[in-house]
């Protein structure tokens, strides 16, 4: 099951006299993520790089900004998929120590940044939710409403008019069987709209 981060988590290392800061954040989408890069931009004029990955999506991406093709934002990348995540931002800033770590050390130390942000960091399951609408007679509202509160589902409306109208919504995979239940218990007279 995919998850997301309930809130930022960070990481420091030195490598070679090379600094990386890591982190790792719930992002949304893109223009979220090039704003927080931005952000990290004009907070650390001295930084060599800020390479990023999102993982949300189509609108992933992975930037090495200025290191070597491949050995910053792809491993990062690679390091959110592995773990299951969706809808997560990683940054590394770097300030270049003085000491070339080739493409191999590179790789190894903007995996490790986002590995050990990623240690620290709180983990929540993704749950999909989808609406669902239906009528029923008022002698039934009572059951529908039961029902509901013991499926965990989440009451958005509910209209009192010739029948009553109710939408909810609840964890996708627990929908059929929620469905079938009422079916059932109604006798047929659960109109799904």
């Amino acid at each position: 099951m995919p998850q997301t981060l309930a809130a930022p988590a960070h990481s420091e290392l030195l490598i070679k006299k090379s600094r990386f800061i890591g982190c790792v954040q719930p992002m949304a989408d893109r223009a979220g993520a090039q704003r927080v890069v931005a952000a990290l931009k004009a907070a650390h004029p001295g930084a060599a790089h800020v390479c990023w990955a999102l993982l949300a999506g189509g609108q992933s991406a992975a930037v090495d900004d200025g290191e070597p093709s491949g050995t910053a934002g792809r491993p990062m990348l690679d390091v959110l998929r592995h773990q299951d995540l969706e809808g997560v931002l990683a940054t590394v800033v770097r300030y270049y120590g003085g000491v070339k770590l080739g493409a191999g050390g590179l790789v190894r130390a903007y995996t490790d940044s986002v590995a050990q942000a990623l240690l620290g960091a709180s983990k929540v399951a993704i749950v999909r939710l989808t609406e669902l609408h239906c009528r029923v007679p008022y002698a039934l509202e009572g059951l529908l409403r039961r029902e509901l509160e013991q499926a965990g589902a989440s009451l958005l409306e509910v209209s009192h008019a010739d029948a009553v109208g109710f939408a909810f919504s609840l964890a996708e995979n627990q929908a059929a069987a929620l469905v079938a239940r009422l079916d059932e218990a109604g006798n047929g007279r659960v109109v799904w709209l």
